[in-house]
């Protein structure tokens, strides 16, 4: 930075290095091309008349989609000359090929064009134009409608370029975001557009996916968006949302950035009760309403059946992420509340307690048979006497219940129903458990030790059942060679059987596809950066969830694979020794289950441990904390654990 300082201070000095002369390129091939079709549209794009500055425009627009012509375009300062002339030029035609010329190059080049397109200032430009349309759009004298043909196609060609090279820009860097979202004059067009009866569908549609760029983790931009009573942006997303087609869930994926960023969820609803349990109706009809054979009607032709099915599912997926942290920030409030009132009775147990030494015999008597009434209401409430209430109960949480009842069989069906080997089935069968596996895992995280969440597993058990027999089961059936789909289907299995654990889920020998799945991943090539996100340690993981059974045999024959694992050492990865370990520490660490005498210690695995316990601190000592620091850290704490077990265990032998 100081360098460029210093070069700075002599800006005065140096000539422009626009000025200097290009170098021809070696290449032959690009050299005559440049001769042949670059240079001579180039100059004609400078011209003094205006139609030939036009019709350059045009043909650039044109040739700039093809790779060579592209990359020679570039190495001639086409983007110096786009935004210091093309873009400012008097004829509407012209403006509107230039900033088509800068949507391809965004589209094609990588991130790093953007980033310097945002500093040579490209969004005052971007400005500028949204003004100029902004005004056109809302003019009364003369009204939009009754402008040219021609002058409404080539405003709206400028708007869609705009809202394209806004989202390019604002997904390349966080700076070109914030400015884009402070930039009131481009938050308007956005709007006006959105608001406006007369928007076509392509443009629609742009500004709607820019927007959704532009909301992701951005409060700023909702709180704009809520705040503008000019064009009631908001209320016309809403409008949009209650429809159907694409533009339905592309207001869906605004909103559910705005709720998330305010944040509006189930335990703190905004306007009109909103938060995300009103976007998966429209998304889950979207899903079961979109066949990806079909041809697109309502204006949509320009967008497949695929890229609407895929907006949709993404957004559950991340709804579904979203959830976690609606339950964990509810679950401290409850524990804020309870704490209150804890302090709240105690304070009156003390003030009362002398009235309560002076009672007579005959009130202790009525207390004695008031309590027992309250002892048998509590056990009711937790033996579940009335599942009517249960099933209620999951009103609190209408995004979750939501899910369950609307998104999870439609996401089911969508797998099922997209088991082919194209590539567009591929796609949409990855999102779509892609979102069963985010509402899954954040379902999985829920206490269900604790009586009140009763409900929630009564409303979930039957969903989760259905995932397992209908995707799960027949995935491992088929002895998939796809690691991708086997990777993601044992996630998901492992979220399942966090809740519903082995006696619950099982269909067949599902626990033996799991074990072999587990010994072919290791000679599966994995692309996962993060060891513990491996194929090889979710299948121990869903393994150790399916031990939790009283099913004797099952519960042996996976602790005797666990303890194997972890004996492969120092063959077995880390990782997969790390959570068998763990695996075997939530299996048998309760002395009170029935497994631990029957498959603990008849079976000696404490021997075994202990005779493992060296591997285990051996293979802390492998890995290298600059590189693995995570996995030097889960290392240490379960060679640790290890260490407390076996004590725990040989002062608790029955």
């Amino acid at each position: 930075m100081a360098k460029s300082r210093r070069n700075r201070a002599k800006a005065g000095q140096r000539s422009d290095p626009i000025a200097k002369p290009v170098k021809p390129p070696s290449d032959p091939e690009l050299a005559a091309i440049r001769e042949k079709s670059i240079l001579p549209v180039l100059k004609d794009l400078q011209s003094t008349e205006p139609k030939s500055r036009t019709a350059a425009a045009g043909a650039i627009a044109n040739i700039v989609q093809d790779a060579k012509c592209r990359k020679l375009l570039l190495r001639e300062k086409i983007v110096h000359i786009l935004l210091n002339e093309t873009l400012t030029d008097a004829s509407l035609e012209s403006r509107a090929a230039g900033w088509e010329i800068l949507r391809i190059l965004t589209a094609e080049e990588e991130a790093d064009f953007c980033v310097h397109l945002y500093r040579v200032d490209v969004l005052t430009a971007i400005q500028h134009a949204c003004a100029k349309l902004t005004t056109s759009l809302t003019s009364t004298s003369p009204l939009f409608s009754k402008t040219t043909k021609a002058e409404q196609n080539f405003t709206w060609s400028i708007a869609e370029s705009l809202t394209a090279i806004l989202s390019a820009l604002a997904e390349a860097q966080d700076e070109a975001l914030d400015a884009a979202t402070r930039n009131e004059q481009i938050r308007r067009f956005l709007f006006i557009l959105v608001s406006i009866d007369f928007t076509t569908a392509p443009v629609l549609n742009s500004a709607l996916s820019c927007m959704i760029t532009l909301s992701e983790d951005n409060k700023q931009f909702a709180e704009a968006l809520l705040a503008d009573k000019t064009t009631k942006c908001y209320d016309q997303l809403i409008a949009f949302k209650n429809g159907n087609g694409y533009k339905a869930v592309l207001a869906c994926g605004v909103l559910h950035n705005v709720f998330s960023a305010l944040p509006w969820n189930d335990h703190n609803p905004g306007r009109d009760d909103a938060c995300d349990a009103v976007l998966v109706p429209t998304l889950s009809q979207t899903l079961e309403h979109t066949q990806l054979n079909s041809e697109m009607a309502n204006g949509n032709s320009s967008t497949s059946p695929a890229e609407i099915l895929q907006l949709a599912l993404e957004i559950l997926a991340s709804i579904g992420t979203t959830l976690q942290e609606t339950l964990e920030s509810g679950n401290k409030k409850e524990k804020r509340e309870n704490n209150v009132d804890a302090d709240a009775d105690a304070m009156d147990a003390d003030i009362d307690e002398d009235v309560l030494e002076h009672e007579s015999d005959e009130e202790n008597e009525d207390d004695e048979e008031m309590d027992q009434d309250e002892m048998e209401a509590d056990m009711e409430m937790v033996t579940g006497a009335d599942d009517g209430e249960d099933i209620q109960g999951i009103d609190d949480l209408p995004t979750l219940r939501e899910l369950i009842q609307k998104a999870v069989p439609q996401l089911v069906k969508l797998v099922r129903a997209n088991g082919g080997d194209d590539q567009t089935s591929e796609l949409i069968r990855g999102h779509a458990l892609t979102a069963l596996n985010n509402i899954s895992w954040t379902v999985s995280c829920i206490d269900f030790t604790e009586k009140s969440n009763a409900a929630i597993l009564h409303a979930w058990t039957p969903a989760a059942s259905m995932i397992w027999q209908q995707i799960i089961a027949p995935v491992l059936a088929s002895n998939t060679s796809d690691v991708e789909l086997a990777t993601i289907v044992t996630s998901l299995a492992w979220a399942i059987a966090r809740t519903l654990h082995g006696q619950a889920v099982l269909s067949g020998d599902e626990q033996k596809k799991f074990i072999s799945l587990y010994h072919a991943s290791k000679n599966l090539s994995s692309n996962q950066e993060d060891p513990f996100q491996s194929l090889g340690v979710k299948c121990i993981g869903v393994l150790g969830q399916l031990a939790l059974t009283e099913l004797i045999a099952l519960n042996r024959e996976i602790g005797i694979f666990l303890l194997t694992v972890v004996k492969g050492l120092p063959e077995t990865p880390a990782a997969d020794a790390v959570e068998a370990l763990n695996q075997l520490f939530d299996i048998y660490g309760d002395e009170h289950k029935t497994w631990d005498r029957e498959v603990f210690w008849n079976d000696n695995f404490l021997q075994h441990l202990e005779e493992v316990a060296p591997k285990v601190k051996a293979m802390v000592k492998t890995i290298d904390r600059r590189k693995s620091a995570e996995l030097r850290v889960r290392a240490e704490e379960a060679n640790l654990n290890l260490s407390r077990f076996i004590r725990y265990k040989q002062k608790h032998k029955p």
